[in-house]
């Protein structure tokens, strides 16, 4: 049987608890209005930087992709036009992809990237509702402009293979 004391002197230590930490300071941050202080190296998202000029810095090498251990990264590398060339060298990444649910934030394709394309951010904010919109393509990693960078939230994996067009249904539209 249990003893009504101990019950009782348990909700008295309880109430003197909740009593302690009534009247002190809050601990918690009000996020959205107040940044989060991180750590001085902390790894968040991804960018992909471009040169001063306009030029991509990835040369799709696949190095990144290699260097991962999660197998997060896609990259896909094509011939790069010299009439209009979208980064300096032969070849550049058509296609990168970072799925952000399989990455673990390691570093590793930041490390192993010899033109500093990749870069791994301080933003942690990444939350979606579908998965496949947490597949970053080269729409939401190429940095246009560094202070709206966040803002973009478009679809990234609806990109096709150089030279192929897009599925259609039997009636004729595209899905």
């Amino acid at each position: 049987m249990i003893n009504p004391f101990t019950s009782a002197w348990g909700i008295v230590i309880g109430l003197a608890t909740t009593l302690k930490y009534l009247f002190r300071k809050k601990s918690t941050i009000d996020y959205p209005r107040e940044p989060y202080p991180h750590p001085e190296r902390f790894r968040g998202v991804h960018e992909l930087r471009k040169y001063d000029d306009g030029m991509e810095r990835c040369i799709g090498c696949e190095l990144c992709a290699v260097a991962c251990p999660a197998n997060a990264i896609t990259v896909i590398g094509a011939e790069n036009d010299p009439a209009k060339p979208v980064s300096p060298g032969e070849r550049y990444g058509y296609r990168y992809e970072i799925d952000m649910l399989r990455c673990i934030f390691c570093g590793w394709c930041e490390e192993a990237c010899p033109t500093d394309a990749i870069v791994l951010t301080p933003r942690f904010d990444i939350a979606d509702y579908t998965r496949q919109r947490l597949v970053f393509g080269k729409d939401k990693l190429v940095v246009r402009d560094p202070y709206t960078q966040h803002l973009a939230n478009t679809e990234s994996a609806v990109e096709t293979d150089p030279g192929v067009a897009p599925a259609t249904s039997p009636s004729g539209n595209a899905p």
